[in-house]
C-alpha cells in the first residue's frame, strides 16, 4: 500500500461501488427489513476486477487495495440503511415529514461520529483487533484465498460451499460458522438466549417481550458493561496481560480510548444541541428538559454504539434496533414528548450498525496486513478514508433518493415499531418490569467479566427470534470442543478456514436471495 493509493481512477471507482452499496442498502432494508452483509460481494468485485487484464485495473490485483474497495462498500450499504434511512423513516411515519431534513443532517452527523470514535479506538484493550469480530475474518479469508489460492482456498472454498447448501436447508450457516471463531462463554450465552426466546412461548406459553424480559437484561447487562468499561478506562497500565492476550500488541493506548471516547461525547452533545436546534425543540421543551435530552441523546448514542460493538465482536450480531429501543422506553420514562422521542430514536439509531460493520473492516485489514504497527496504523487510516468515502456517498443518496421510496410508502419495517410504540406510550407497570428483569441481566455481566462479556450476549438472542440459530450456535461449539480435543491445536486454523467460509457462503446467500426478493 502506498500514497498513490487514493489517486483520482481509485476514488472514482470507490464512489461508484459505494452507489452500488448504498442502493442495495436503500433497497433492501425498505422492502425486507435487513441490511446484507456486501463486504463479501465488495471482495468479489474486486477480486474480479483484478484479472481483467488492462492497466488501469492493475492496482486491483493489491489485496490491500481490494480491501479498501470492500470497506467503501460496506459503509456504504450500512450507512445508508442503517444509519440513515432507518432515522429519516421515523418522522415520515409519525407524519411529521418537515423533520426528515433535520433527522438526516443529525443521523449524518452520528454516523460521521461514530466511525470516528471507532477509528481511534479499535485494537485497544476494549475493542482489540484479536477479538473474534467474525465478518472480518470470512471477508480476509475470502480475499487471501484470491490472492494466495492452494489449501486455504480449498478450506474456504469447501466452507463456502456448505455455507450456500446449509443457507439453502434453511440453517443459519453464520451462526454456525461464528461457533467455531468466537469466545466459547459469550456464545453458549448467545446460543442459550436464542433458544430461550425461540421456546419460551410454544412450549410454555411465555411471551417475553410482554414482560419486557429482554430488554430488562439488556438494560441490566449495558449498565454493567458500561461500568466495566469506565473503570478500564481509569485503570492503569501495570504490564500486566490476560495470558491469552500476551502474544498481541495493541496499537492503541488507554490514553487513545479515553481520548476517543470523551471527545466522541463531546460530539455527540453537539451534535445532539444541533439536532435540536434544527427540529425544533426549543419551542417543545422546557430549559431543563431540553438540557436532559442532549445529555441523554449523547449518552443513548455512545452506549448503543458500546454495546452494539460488544455484541458484534464477539458475535458477528448486533442488537442495534433493540438497543435503540430501549433507549426509547428510557426517554419515555424520563417524560419526553413525541417529537423528541422521534429525533432522539433516530439520532441514536444512527450509531452502532457502522461502528460494528467498520470494525468487521478493521479486522479484515488486520489479517491481511500482518504488518508492524507503523503500518497497520497506516493500513487502517486508508480504510477509514474508504470508508468515509462511502458515507458520503450513502448520505447523497439518501438525500437525493428517499422521496422515492417513501412515495410508495416503503420505509424500514421497524419504524412502525418505533413509531406505534412513541404513539401508543408506556403502561405504570412497564419501568417495574424493566428494573426486575434488570437485575439478572447485571449479575450474569457482572459474573461474567468484561471479557466473556456474557450478559450482553445473553440478552442479545433473548433479543431476537431465531432458535434454529441457538441450535447451529450450540452444535457448532460442541463440534468446535470435540475436534480440538481429538486433534489438537493444530486443527484451529484450517477449522478457522472453514468456519470463514460457512459466515461467507451464507453471506452470499442471503444477499442473492434478498436481491431477488426485492425485485
Amino acid at each position: 500500500m502506498n500514497q498513490k493509493t487514493f489517486d483520482f481512477s481509485f476514488v472514482i471507482f470507490s464512489i461508484l461501488v459505494a452507489v452500488l452499496g448504498a442502493i442495495i442498502g436503500m433497497q433492501i432494508i425498505t422492502t425486507l427489513g435487513i441490511t446484507p452483509n456486501t463486504s463479501i460481494i465488495g471482495a468479489l468485485i474486486a477480486i474480479v476486477i483484478a484479472k481483467i487484464p488492462m492497466q488501469m485495473f492493475y492496482k486491483y490485483k493489491s489485496i490491500d487495495n481490494q480491501n479498501l474497495v470492500q470497506t467503501t462498500i460496506s459503509a456504504a450499504t450500512f450507512g445508508a440503511a442503517n444509519s440513515l434511512l432507518i432515522p429519516i423513516g421515523i418522522p415520515f411515519v409519525l407524519g411529521r415529514s418537515d423533520l426528515i431534513i433535520p433527522m438526516l443532517i443529525g443521523s449524518g452527523v452520528a454516523l460521521i461520529i461514530d466511525a470516528l470514535i471507532l477509528y481511534k479506538v479499535f485494537d485497544s484493550k476494549l475493542f482489540g483487533a484479536d477479538e473474534t469480530w467474525p465478518p472480518g475474518v470470512a471477508t480476509a479469508e475470502a480475499l487471501k484465498a484470491g490472492d494466495q489460492g492452494g489449501a486455504r482456498a480449498k478450506f474456504l472454498g469447501f466452507g463456502i460451499l456448505g455455507g450456500l447448501v446449509g443457507s439453502w436447508a434453511g440453517i443459519p450457516m453464520s451462526a454456525f460458522g461464528v461457533a467455531f471463531i468466537g469466545n466459547i462463554w459469550a456464545l453458549s450465552m448467545f446460543g442459550v438466549g436464542l433458544l430461550i426466546k425461540g421456546y419460551a412461548e410454544p412450549m410454555f406459553n411465555i411471551n417475553l417481550d410482554s414482560y419486557y424480559i429482554p430488554h430488562g437484561m439488556m438494560i441490566g447487562a449495558g449498565m454493567i458493561a458500561l461500568i466495566q468499561f469506565i473503570l478500564a478506562m481509569r485503570k492503569k497500565d501495570n504490564g500486566q496481560t490476560d495470558e491469552s492476550k500476551q502474544n498481541h500488541v495493541y496499537t492503541r493506548t488507554d490514553k487513545d480510548v479515553r481520548q476517543g471516547f470523551g471527545l466522541g461525547f463531546a460530539a455527540y452533545v453537539g451534535g445532539a444541541v444541533l439536532l435540536a436546534l434544527l427540529g425544533g425543540l426549543m419551542s417543545e421543551l422546557s430549559f431543563g428538559k431540553l438540557i436532559l435530552f442532549i445529555l441523554f441523546a449523547a449518552f443513548a448514542a455512545l452506549a448503543s454504539e458500546i454495546i452494539v460493538g460488544i455484541a458484534a465482536m464477539h458475535s458477528g450480531w448486533f442488537p442495534a434496533f433493540a438497543v435503540t429501543l430501549i433507549s426509547l422506553i428510557i426517554g419515555m420514562m424520563l417524560g419526553f414528548p413525541p417529537l423528541a422521542l422521534a429525533l432522539l430514536v433516530g439520532y441514536t439509531a444512527a450509531t452502532g450498525p457502522a461502528f460494528a460493520d467498520l470494525g468487521y473492516d478493521f479486522k479484515s485489514g488486520v489479517l491481511i496486513r500482518q504488518a508492524n504497527t507503523e503500518m497497520e496504523l497506516y493500513g487502517r487510516k486508508m480504510q477509514l478514508i474508504s470508508a468515509m468515502i462511502g458515507f458520503v456517498v450513502a448520505i447523497v443518496m439518501v438525500a437525493a433518493f428517499h422521496h422515492v421510496f417513501f412515495a410508495k410508502d416503503l420505509v424500514p419495517p421497524v419504524d412502525r415499531v418505533y413509531a406505534t410504540t412513541i404513539e401508543a406510550g408506556l403502561s405504570g407497570n412497564t419501568a417495574k418490569m424493566l428494573f426486575l428483569w434488570a437485575i439478572p441481566g447485571a449479575l450474569i455481566q457482572l459474573i461474567g467479566g468484561s471479557k466473556r462479556q456474557m450478559g450482553i450476549l445473553l440478552a442479545t438472542g433473548l433479543l431476537i427470534f431465531n432458535p434454529l440459530a441457538g441450535w447451529a450456535v450450540i452444535v457448532g461449539l460442541i463440534i468446535r470442543v470435540v475436534v480440538l480435543k481429538v486433534r489438537g491445536p493444530e486443527a484451529e486454523n484450517t477449522m478457522y478456514t472453514t468456519a470463514a467460509g460457512f459466515i461467507a457462503g451464507d453471506a452470499l446467500y442471503s444477499f442473492f436471495t434478498s436481491i431477488w426478493k426485492a425485485r
